[in-house]
């Protein structure tokens, strides 16, 4: 029963990268898999030798300035294996639907034919703040959060998310346009003294916690070396002290 007699796609959130933070499904999902086709990021690496010996193995991960499979690749493999009749298990670090373009490969699948279902995995925007002991709402200081891409430009809305004291900004990918980033909020009228925190390879056993304001986050980041994979958490929920530090927490913090 582990090969179906007609092929599919099952993308599946892996999770920030411990690979007991996974859902149970997305395991299940994988260990069933003919072919994996796998990014960077996530529990791949500590889950491989799991997998039996005839699976397929497909690394497209991509890595800051360097991505050697272009995403129409990606959906042009899912596709061809699953018409060849294999259970194709695409892993995607986080979640497949928060900027993991698990929607761009969901409407390949579809318009091949191919079935294609997707199972959620943790998000990075959350779960790598809280294991900084950050949380991205807190009862009195923050009642949303705005997730944003650090690949493109702050949007209108994602700057009056940064203007409004009560909304937690969590960028994803921003490490290299954070001079950006900041010099446009600071434009835009965004106090300097917000907090900013970074959470560099959350749980992890590399995880450090940079905190810093939007003033000085960028020399406070040249100075830190700080480097990918990393989440850039601004707003009042940054701040040193909110909570109450825990010995289960892995953080370190540079200033």
């Amino acid at each position: 029963m582990r090969r179906a007699l007609v092929g599919r796609v099952d993308l599946i959130g892996g999770g920030p990268g411990p690979a007991d933070l996974m859902t149970v499904r997305a395991y299940r999902l994988l260990m069933a898999a003919d072919v994996v086709v796998a990014d960077r990021l996530g529990p791949f690496e500590e889950l491989r030798g799991e997998l039996d010996a005839h699976v397929e193995v497909i690394d497209v991960g991509k890595r800051p300035g360097h991505h050697p499979v272009p995403q129409h690749e990606i959906n042009e493999l899912l596709v061809a294996h699953a018409l060849a009749g294999r259970r194709v298990v695409r892993l995607k670090g986080g979640d497949p639907f928060v900027l993991g373009r698990g929607g761009e490969e969901v409407l390949a699948c579809e318009a091949a034919g191919v079935p294609v279902t997707v199972t959620p995995g943790v998000s990075s925007a959350i779960s790598v703040p809280q294991a900084a002991g950050i949380p991205v709402t807190h009862r009195g200081v923050a009642a949303a959060v705005h997730i944003v891409n650090g690949h493109g430009d702050l949007t209108p809305s994602a700057l009056e998310a940064l203007a409004d004291p009560t909304v937690t900004t969590v960028v994803l990918m921003g490490v290299a346009s954070l001079p950006r980033l900041a010099a446009r909020a600071a434009r835009h009228g965004v106090p300097g003294d917000t907090p900013v925190a970074i959470v560099e390879n959350g749980h992890t056993e590399r995880q450090r916690t940079i905190r810093s304001t939007l003033a000085d986050v960028v020399v406070d980041a040249v100075a830190a070396q700080v480097v990918n994979p990393a989440v850039i958490v601004i707003g009042q929920v940054a701040r040193a002290g909110l909570l109450l530090p825990t010995a289960t927490m892995l953080s370190e913090s540079v200033t």
